[in-house]
Formats: structure tokens, sequence, C-alpha cells
């Protein structure tokens, strides 16, 4: 399936890298580019087949919270996905928090980078592991109480591969699942952890050291 992307940064020779990227997300995807936030607003806005908006957070035009809260409101089933070459935590919980689904740092590789868009287009929510690290002190996860022994040893190889930034088609095929058993495990990992969404179960996961010992 192709996709139509909208590449949202002011320097060119990033977005013709990420152009090249893309066509590994879906071959035919086809790629939009804006240079400044007010420019992507109304690119956005003019295309009605978007499916996926990635931007940059340093562009001239306006705030990119601005930008990304209109993003927002103007097209609400359009996910979109920050990208940066700072990355900190408190920046990304801000993404997230003001409707980002994604935050993929610059410095992330080809592989990642695909990985992070399918889980977004897939519905899922991404941020990069090496936060998730340090997100002892995040307000909204709930933690529960030996999740641990709530989760079976498979549902536990779905969390990890969860943690990777891997969609849930990425998941059955390196597990030699269906995709829909797969959801079914998200769904039972979300249920043992006492979290809405995939983003909160990882950063549980996390806190607890369930996702500790995975090269990634």
């Amino acid at each position: 399936m192709a996709y139509t992307v909208l590449i949202a940064d002011d320097h060119e020779l990033f977005r013709d890298g990420l152009k090249m990227v893309l066509q590994h997300l879906a071959p035919g995807t086809r790629c939009l580019t804006a240079g400044d936030h007010r420019e992507a607003l109304e690119l956005a806005n003019a295309t009605p087949d978007l499916d996926l908006v990635l931007l940059d957070i340093r562009m001239p035009g306006m705030p990119w919270e601005e930008a990304l809260r209109q993003l927002r409101a103007d097209l609400p089933e359009v996910p979109v996905v920050i990208l940066s070459a700072l990355v900190d935590r408190g920046l990304i919980t801000t993404a997230m928090r003001a409707g980002a689904r994604g935050f993929i740092p610059k410095t992330s590789s080809s592989t990642v980078m695909v990985h992070a868009m399918n889980l977004v287009l897939s519905g899922g929510h991404y941020i990069p592991t090496l936060v998730l690290d340090d997100a002892t002190e995040e307000p909204e996860t709930p933690e529960p109480v030996n999740p641990a022994a709530a989760l079976t040893p498979r549902q536990m190889d779905v969390l990890r591969l969860v943690a990777r930034g891997l969609s849930n088609r990425d998941i059955a095929h390196a597990l030699e699942l269906s995709e829909g058993t797969v959801k079914l495990h998200v769904t039972a990992i979300l249920k043992a952890l006492g979290v809405p969404n995939r983003t909160s179960a990882v950063i549980a996961a996390s806190r607890m050291g369930l996702t500790e010992g995975d090269g990634n």
C-alpha cells in the first residue's frame, strides 16, 4: 500500500534523504515537502489523501507547538510525527501531549525510522527507546502491581518488540504469528499493565525493568 506523506523540514538535504527512506516504507509512496510551518499547514489542508505528516521542530513560520496543535485541529485523522535533532524527555512529553503520535530523532537509522512510521500508521505511538530508559518520572503512567506475573512468555516477547517500535505486522513476522494474534496479545498486555495505549505500556514496562536486556 502506497502512502502520501508530507515532509515538513527546512533542510533540503534532509528532505531528500527522507524521501529515499520513505520508499522503504512502501513502494510508490508519494512525498510532499514544505520548508516552514505555515507552508506545511497550507499543503496539509490542500491534500485530501494525506496519510502522515513528518514535522520538524526548528522551522520558520510559527512556534512548532502552535503548528502541531493546528494540524491536529484541522486534520484530526492524520497522524503527526515530530522530527528533531534535539532529543529531550521534556520536549518529547510536550509533543506527545500536544497530539503528536510519534517522535523520531534525526539521528535514527533508516530502519528505526521505517519501523516508527509503520507503527504510527498502524494506529500506535512511537517514542525513542533511549528516552524510555529515563522515564521514571512519567506522571501519567500507572504502576501495576507485579505486572510480570500477569504476562505470559509470548506476551513478554511481544512487549519487547513493541518497545523496539515494531508494528503489529512486523511483530507477527518476527514471531511467526498471525497479525490478529499479535493484536490480541497487545490488548492483553495493555490490560495487564493497566494502561490505555502502546506508548504507556512501553513506558510502564521500562520503569519496572521488564524490557531490560533487550539489545535495542
